[in-house]
């Protein structure tokens, strides 16, 4: 080991009698040990330096300590024998923050323990493995890494975390969660052929919380672009764990050809391992665990001779293009991006236990023709315990063969020849896992036998691994007496999950209402407590904010003389943490100081995960309870996935009672999704204000219920629906008079429908 500090002052005239007798024996303890240096840097000049000089078997060390706005670029040439190493003083207590981004090139380099929290890239990718065009990594390492809420404030800015160039390079270990802005968390990027043919290992890491986008370009992790989707990749995706993976149907999209998905697990994560491009890819031994979540799903396949063999599914209730195992529909003479046939597929020896759909040529519409052909569905076992029928064929399967496949009593055997019905049990194996076991049972099902990729055996083990979700009510108590902005102090000295408890009375604020965190505020004796506002904004929802308002009066009385107030508003500026709204049992009343006053006021690039009305009054409303419309692009974008109105009364309101919009023709979402029921809607939609002239509007919402509601004097209800995909149900809707169901489709159900004055 050499000594750099005793060496410079050697250089420097300075080392004085002892110094040289120390640095000589120094010397002499060193002669047999490998020429390889320990380098403790402090900053970026620092470790510019050190690499510049760095020779194979060379430690360099980054000093604990917060490195703001720090562009790292690590461009050295290690050996396999001896790499280079560039890691932290202490793992975990070096933090790269501000506008901060690594780059690694060079050769057989490694980098371990640093932290990426508190800012985001200036470039484009946060982690990549090349310096620039055409100057890549090769046999290069990241491992036991973390990227925490890394995150671009603007919510549709496209940015990737990690960037995989070059070949044979390796992620292990890493800790990746909180990804919130448009782009992919992990890419393999095949721009040349010097990125092909790359044999990436990409193993052990921990995928951790990812929020529905709501729109395409949130997936999780990506292996090329439909571009070169018919090179090859090679990589080896292995024992990762992926949880809470929910921006888009495509956890994973795999565009290319040759990988591997070996023993990786996914839990409660909405969407499925696509196989969207590319041949020649294997999904073996990965467990796939819903839990009942919805639009968790298992693998969807496209192209030709993929396999999914020997996996395991538990408890999946994603439909459609998310089910457990989804076979798609492709198109003959296909143009690179869009989906080839299924040719020479291998679906074999997996179990799936409780899963709600397997789907067959998926997507069949008059674009996408050509059914899956030369295939084979073998050796599985299907067990449901609740639901008689799984198996959803949407066009031609006499291109599959089915053979050895097993399936429960009680469920409906998809056909006569391949399946056979046996009596089954669930057993618990050491793992906690259940499988169906049944003496008939013959060389079938999956047989797991490498270790299931966990929490524990993933990622790092010095960092902790925190709940990203909105929660509320897990904070203290706060209970507060009537006054002026007595509210206002309440809320701006809140924690998240705080309930706020008003006492009888009025509740007059001067200053808007802040949500910068989960908070509930609630009437200590329903409907007591009544919140007035002087500002045009009574609540205003930022980033990172929910509210739950139980219980309360709102009044607008107290509300400046102007057009376009507003109860409740989101942030003007881009929101990229998804927020939630409930309002339960409250009365809302008196809108009307000047037109155009809405309830809930929404801006672009904000994106709700839930909004919820349920046992409200609504009366004397001069503008819109709920305008979700401001992503009209039409690319896919919308600003909420889960609307329930439930139980809810509305007179006299002027414009809309909801307006759901999601434009476009994109399948990578999941919603938006209503809930209406139980709702009377009187005198509504009327205002010669309201431009789109109606009480409800639904524009591309891919799945509606709307039950037992009377819409009286009202706007005509209008439905602008997707094709295809949308699941829209009507069911015993009274109108009178002259309120009409107008649609640009008939592809939904209208049940109980009449027309009499209630």
């Amino acid at each position: 080991m050499k000594f750099r500090n005793v060496r410079s002052s050697i250089l420097n005239g300075r080392m004085n009698f002892i110094s040289m007798i120390l640095f000589a024996t120094l010397l002499t303890l060193n002669s047999g040990c490998s020429n390889s240096n320990q380098i403790l840097v402090s900053d970026v000049n620092e470790l510019n330096q050190a690499i510049k000089d760095a020779k194979p078997g060379d430690k360099i060390v980054l000093k604990n300590g917060n490195w703001k706005d720090a562009e790292l670029l690590i461009n050295a040439k290690g050996t396999p024998e001896d790499p280079i190493i560039i890691t932290a003083q202490e793992k975990g207590k070096v933090f790269l923050t501000g506008l901060s981004n690594l780059r690694i090139s060079g050769e057989y380099v490694e980098v371990s323990g640093l932290v990426f929290k508190d800012g985001y890239t200036p470039t484009s990718e946060v982690i990549s493995f090349r310096e620039k065009k055409g100057v890549y990594a090769n046999h290069c390492r990241l491992t036991e890494c973390v990227i925490d809420n890394f995150n671009n404030p603007e919510r549709e800015n496209t940015e990737l975390w990690v960037a995989l160039y070059g070949k044979n390079n390796r992620v292990d270990h890493c800790y990746f969660t909180g990804k919130r802005s448009n782009g992919v968390t992990f890419a393999i990027r095949m721009v040349d052929e010097a990125c092909r043919n790359n044999n990436h290992q990409i193993d052990h890491n921990y995928f951790g919380y990812r929020q529905n986008l709501g729109s395409n370009g949130g997936e999780t992790m990506r292996l090329g672009t439909s571009h070169y989707s018919l090179s090859t990749c090679g990589a080896n995706v292995e024992a990762n764990y992926f949880e809470y993976c929910d921006g888009e149907h495509e956890i994973i999209s795999n565009k290319s050809c040759g990988n591997t998905f070996k023993n990786n697990t996914f839990f409660k994560c909405r969407g499925t391992l696509t196989f969207r491009h590319g041949h020649d890819n294997t999904a073996e031994g990965n467990f796939f665990i819903g839990n009942g979540k919805d639009h968790t799903g298992g693998i969807r396949i496209i192209n030709e001779r993929n396999k999914a063999i020997n996996n395991y599914f538990y408890n999946l209730k994603g439909y459609r293009f998310r089910g457990a195992l989804v076979i798609m529909n492709g198109i003959y003479n296909s143009p690179i991006n869009r989906y080839n046939q299924v040719i020479g597929g291998v679906f074999s020896n997996n179990t799936f236990v409780n899963c709600d759909h397997v789907q067959l040529c998926a997507g069949s519409d008059s674009e996408r023709t050509a059914p899956p052909i030369d295939s084979k569905i073998e050796n599985n076992v299907f067990y449901h315990d609740s639901k008689d029928n799984i198996f959803t064929v949407y066009d031609d399967i006499s291109g599959i063969s089915f053979s050895n496949n097993y399936i429960n009593t009680g469920v409906k055997p998809l056909l006569k020849d391949g399946f056979t019905v046996v009596d089954m049990k669930l057993v618990e194996n050491e793992s906690g896992f259940l499988f169906p076991v049944s003496d008939q049972i013959k060389n079938a099902g999956c047989s797991l036998s490498s270790p299931v990729a966990t929490k524990e055996n993933t990622g790092v083990t010095w960092y902790p691994i925190v709940n990203e979700e909105l929660t509320f009510d897990n904070g203290k108590v706060i209970k507060i007496e009537p006054g002026l902005n007595s509210l206002f102090d309440a809320v701006e000295s809140s924690e998240p999950g705080d309930i706020i408890i008003l006492a009888k009375g009025e509740y007059v604020n001067s200053k808007v209402l802040s949500i910068k965190h989960p908070l509930t505020i609630k009437s200590e004796k329903e409907k007591e407590a009544s919140i007035l506002s002087e500002k045009n904004n009574m609540f205003q929802i930022e980033n990172g904010g929910a509210l739950k308002l139980i219980g309360v009066k709102i009044s607008g009385s107290e509300s400046p003389d102007m057009a376009g107030n507003s109860i409740i508003s989101t942030s003007k500026y881009s929101m990229n943490r998804n927020y939630k709204l409930i309002v339960e049992n409250c009365d809302i009343e008196d809108l009307t100081v000047n037109h155009s006053f809405d309830f809930l006021r929404i801006y672009k690039s904000t994106f709700a995960d839930s909004i919820v009305f349920r046992n409200c009054n609504f009366l004397n409303v001069s503008g819109n309870i709920a305008s979700l419309d401001k992503e009209t692009d039409d690319l896919g974008i919308y600003n909420a996935e889960y609307v329930v109105y439930e139980n809810c009364t509305f007179k006299n309101i002027g414009g809309v009672i909801l307006n759901l919009y999601r434009g476009g023709t994109d399948e990578s979402t999941f919603g938006p999704i209503l809930k209406f029921v139980n709702n009377k809607v009187f005198n509504s939609g009327k205002n010669k204000r309201n431009k789109i002239g109606c009480s409800l509007y639904l524009h591309g919402v891919q799945w509606a219920k709307i039950d037992s509601c009377n819409f009286i004097d009202s706007a005509p209800i209008k439905l602008n629906l997707s094709k295809d995909e949308p699941i829209i149900k009507f069911s015993n809707i009274n109108i009178y008079p002259k309120v009409s169901i107008i649609s640009n489709s008939n592809e939904f159900s209208l049940i109980n429908l009449t027309h009499k004055k209630q």
